[in-house]
């Protein structure tokens, strides 16, 4: 036994690695240049001592033979010179140690005819730059056979080429390598990492069970390799590599499904050629989903995988819809233009008559401008001509986005946001059927705007297309052009060289603003049938405000404004009573030159006081002080009655009612188009704007303080006309503004009435009115409350209760919670049947680039007893909005409107109960109604390499379904499968 003990001693001795840099797990390395490891030429030379168990016996079979033999599934063997040739010791050992592969004779010349007959051609396929290679477990190298064996976590690099493995066979004359990997015990597989050979050539990168490669020739030969080209992986079983980087496959399948051990599906390929990040040509192929073979075949196939921007056919995406039939849709021609600008022209077509064409694209100029551009034509044809509900619909749609970078021009800016379509294009697209927002779409507006600055100038000059929609009854306002002159604040008066203090005068500031402006409103069918003259309405007008600021006792602001506008027209009109429609209409129309004006003048005085309260001790010493803000005005403005006959903007028509009553309606010629207020004003106003806050001591620094606001904002106004007549009084407007937190606020705004109501009654029409009668004076309070209106919107989640609790209980959060979070959070899950196509087994590309193989014991969503972890997040919204105020039914017995109170609620939520799964909702509940509005669900579903959704309506005008399953890949989005109901829409407007 003591014998026995001494050798196993000895053989372990013999067995330590050589001092060198440590390797992945902590075993030192033996890295070596090949010109740098042996000066022997007829002994074997052991580097490091091989341990007995570091590879299986049949990796190793043979090592001690004259030569080593490749495998049968290697390249051909190339014959190496024997030593026969005449070349001296120090020739050969200096041409290793220069790390060349230098022949081993002299240079060929004409053969002797003395030359031996048993001398062998030297090959002349050798190495032709430095090579260098490492292993962690042990090095041996046979200098006289210029080969090498390297064991554990053995690594060769060859100019841009690396090759790794568990071992590695280099036969340096012939520049081949060879490497595998080594196999691990069924009892030692679970979380032990498979080293695959790697073999990495620039940026491509390939994994193999077996590697054959010569660094000379380029050619190679594996088995069961793993690449991944462009989005997707080829796995295939054999493998044969030409010197073009070209590769011949037998046996392929192609997947974007990264578990390359058992792919969830693939496209099994028997031949094909691969051209890396190219294409794949193939041969007759056909799918293959959960192992399970599909009866889809294909004589052919071509996969392109080219990252470059590049031309190319756009194939449609096939499916159904329930009223327009089958389709084909998404399918056209993509052009790369060139470097700035693209284009996409797609068509879809039904099989029950309708169509559609798009065509969308992209430009961008770096440092110039970028934007897109999308316009789209539908013509949809519902219902059948002979049952009767037959009808065709012409829809269109532009959109347009162009954004001008900040360095292109400094002065000068061009924007585009036009979002315009016919009013029933989202209910005949499709792809807006389940986007809520899209299909309760009521308005849209577009704009195209430019505008020019001048340097050293307070001049801008800025045009604007403008146009305005609403799809509930087809209307349309559009403004062409809208151009706008305006000149910022100056001061006239002010000297160029002020000497001593600044006069009075010199506070007088004038600016301008001047806009140009041609508009209509109608219904977009009749938009093109306009008429430029007579339809659209168009105006010019100027606005001078002219203001001062000067202080009075260093305390009060005095601050006196005149403003004055002009509008010039080219149309007027003129009424009359028409006794057969018993109304007044229009009875003549002048095109012309037209002028209006209006002005007015004003003074406010304005200051701000301040009020401190120290509070008394029992309210605590947490609390410092309060401090009191009030900032009163007082302002005189005035203008005439531009209603007087005297400027002529007004005039009156007096006519006789059936029943002999006297009337008289007053009109403007120029209506419409800014005409000025009748009737005198001048009025004083008063307004009173106080804040509340508290000056509260930190309780953690004794001499440190915070403000916490008690009111934001609280402000009353009012008015009283003195050149009224009548109801001089305004309405008392008040408002305030409570914040609670830093992200909760109360905001409420509202009027008071001053004046009584009565009513006149005709049958059973009633007409309330106000009266000259002051509420105050007779009993009815200061006003009465029309109404107000607030909103209030929160968000809930699964870490508001938490935060809460952890509040209240005086518990801080550990800043590391969220690394421990994030660490227990990035394992995978692992489901059954379908359910594991969700599952992150398998083998994925590493942020290297390589790919890796490995077996995982990670339960992912499931604990060690197999039940799902409750780690389930959720996020629930809601809005709901209040208002109070007059309705419209007005109360004879009180002599009072009555109110009415509408409120409204919105919520929206997600769900996602395990990683993969996700539910969101949104709903409006409308408390009038007392129903559910609109409501709209979807439920999606990570499958790993696919994913589902499903879309529904359950409620509503837009009751509809769509379901779907699908690659999650692009390069093979059309392989999913599509079923959907569409909602039934009964309307035949159209443009033509």
């Amino acid at each position: 036994m003591i014998l026995v003990g001494c050798i196993v001693l000895a053989l372990t001795l013999l067995s330590i690695p050589a001092r060198g840099a440590k390797g992945k797990e902590g075993r030192p390395y033996t890295s070596y240049r090949w010109e740098d490891s042996v000066k022997q030429e007829d002994t074997m030379a052991k580097i490091t001592a091989r341990k007995a168990d570091s590879l299986p016996v049949k990796a190793i079979e043979g090592d001690s033979s004259a030569r080593q033999t490749a495998p049968k599934d290697s390249l051909p063997k190339i014959s190496v010179a024997k030593d026969s040739t005449g070349s001296s010791a120090k020739e050969k050992k200096d041409s290793v140690a220069a790390g060349k592969a230098v022949s081993t004779r002299k240079k060929r010349g004409p053969r002797p005819q003395s030359a031996p007959s048993d001398t062998t051609e030297q090959s002349e396929e050798t190495f032709t730059a430095p090579i260098e290679f490492e292993a962690s477990d042990s090095t041996i190298v046979f200098p006289k056979k210029n080969m090498a064996r390297l064991y554990g976590n053995a690594q060769v690099k060859y100019t841009e080429q690396e090759l790794t493995g568990d071992y590695i066979r280099m036969l340096m004359d012939s520049a081949s390598v060879y490497a595998t990997y080594r196999d691990v015990p069924d009892s030692v597989k679970t979380n032990t990492e498979i080293n695959y050979p790697k073999f990495k050539d620039g940026e491509q990168n390939y994994e193999a069970k077996t590697m054959n490669y010569n660094f000379r020739s380029k050619k190679g030969y594996t088995t069961d390799i793993v690449t991944q080209q462009g989005e997707g992986f080829i796995i295939a079983k054999k493998t044969k590599k030409r010197e073009d980087g070209s590769m011949f496959m037998q046996g392929a399948e192609y997947t974007t499904c990264d578990n390359h051990d058992h792919p969830h599906f693939y496209v099994s390929i028997t031949n094909s050629k691969v051209r890396p990040q190219k294409n794949l040509i193939s041969g007759p192929l056909y799918l293959v989903i959960a192992d399970v073979p599909l009866p889809l075949f294909l004589p052919f196939g071509f996969f392109p995988f080219s990252k470059s921007y590049a031309s190319g056919i756009i194939m449609p995406s096939p499916g159904e819809d329930s009223e327009l039939g089958f389709y084909m849709r998404n399918g056209g021609y993509y052009w790369a233009i060139n470097d700035y600008v693209d284009l996409q022209v797609t068509g879809d077509i039904y099989s029950l008559g309708s169509w559609a064409v798009n065509a969308q694209s992209n430009y961008a100029k770096r440092y110039r401008y970028s934007g897109s551009f999308d316009a789209s034509y539908l013509n949809t044809v519902r219902g059948d001509k002979l049952s009767g509900d037959y009808n065709k619909i012409n829809n269109f749609r532009i959109s347009w986005q162009h954004r001008q970078d900040a360095k292109a021009n400094p002065y000068r800016t061009l924007s585009a946001n036009v979002n315009f379509s016919t009013s029933t294009y989202n209910h005949n697209n499709l792809d807006a059927l389940y986007n809520q927002a899209r299909m309760g779409e009521n308005t849209k507006s577009s704009s195209i705007s430019f505008t020019q600055r001048f340097p050293n100038s307070p001049i801008t000059i800025s045009g604007s297309m403008d146009i305005a929609q609403r799809s509930q009854d087809s209307t349309i306002s559009l403004t062409l052009p809208n151009i706008s002159i305006s000149m910022s604040r100056i001061y006239p008066f002010k000297r160029k060289k002020p000497i001593g203090k600044e006069r009075w005068y010199e506070k007088i500031q004038l600016s301008y603003d001047g806009r140009i402006r041609n508009s209509i409103t109608t219904k977009e069918n009749k938009l093109f049938q306009s008429s430029l003259v007579k339809d659209w309405n168009n105006s010019f007008e100027h606005s001078i405000p002219i203001s001062a600021s000067f202080d009075l006792f260093d305390y009060i602001k005095i601050s006196p404004s005149f403003s004055y506008k002009e509008r010039w027209f080219t149309r007027r009109i003129e009424k009359a009573f028409d006794p057969a429609k018993q109304r007044v209409v229009v009875s003549d129309t002048t095109y012309g030159f037209n002028r209006v004006y209006d002005f007015n003048t004003s003074i406010s005085a304005s200051t701000t006081i301040y009020g401190f309260w120290k509070p008394l001790p029992f309210l605590g010493k947490k609390l410092d002080m309060i401090r009191h803000r009030l900032e009163p005005s007082i302002s005189f403005s005035w203008h005439p009655d531009f209603g007087d006959p005297f400027f002529g903007f007004w005039k009156p028509i007096r006519y006789q009612t059936p029943d002999g009553k006297q009337m008289e309606e007053f009109y403007s010629p120029f209506e419409g188009q800014g005409v000025p207020n009748r009737g005198k004003f001048g009025g004083i106003s008063f307004n009173l704007s106080q804040n509340i806050e508290a000056k509260l001591r930190d309780s953690k620094d004794s001499t440190s303080f915070y403000k916490r606001s008690i009111i934001d904002n609280l402000s009353t106004g009012i008015s009283y006309n003195m050149a009224a007549d009548s109801l001089n009084w305004s309405d008392i407007n008040a408002s305030i503004a409570l914040r609670f937190t830093n992200t909760i606020a109360l905001r409420l705004g509202g009027s008071f009435e001053t004046y009584l109501y009565d009513y006149e009654k005709n049958g059973d029409n009633i007409r309330p009115y106000k009266t000259n009668k002051l509420r105050i004076l007779n009993g009815k309070g200061f006003g009465r409350f029309r109404g107000t209106s607030t909103s209030f919107s929160y968000n809930l989640n699964q870490d508001t209760f938490k935060s809460i609790a952890d509040f209240f209980s005086g518990k801080k959060k550990d800043k590391d919670d969220g690394d421990k979070k994030g660490e227990s959070g990035s394992s995978s899950s692992r489901e059954s049947g379908m359910d594991s196509m969700g599952s992150g087994m398998g083998r994925g590309q590493e942020q290297d680039g390589s790919l890796k193989r490995s077996r995982s014991n990670d339960l992912g969503e499931y604990d060690s007893n197999g039940y799902l972890k409750s780690d389930m997040k959720w996020n629930l919204g809601f809005n709901y909005s209040i208002s109070l105020g007059y309705s419209n039914e007005f109360d004879t017995r009180i002599k009072e409107f009555k109110y009415q109170l509408r409120h409204d609620l919105s919520l929206n939520g997600q769900f996602n109960p395990t990683k993969n799964w996700n539910f969101n909702f949104s709903a409006n509940y409308n408390f009038e109604l007392k129903k559910i509005t609109n409501m709209s669900c979807n439920i999606t579903r990570d499958l790993h390499c696919w994913s589902l959704t499903a879309s529904f309506i359950p409620i509503g005008p837009y009751k509809s379904y769509n379901f779907t399953i699908q690659v999650k890949s692009s390069l093979l989005q059309d392989l999913k499968y599509k079923q959907s109901d569409t909602p039934k829409f009964n309307t035949a407007e159209s443009w033509y």
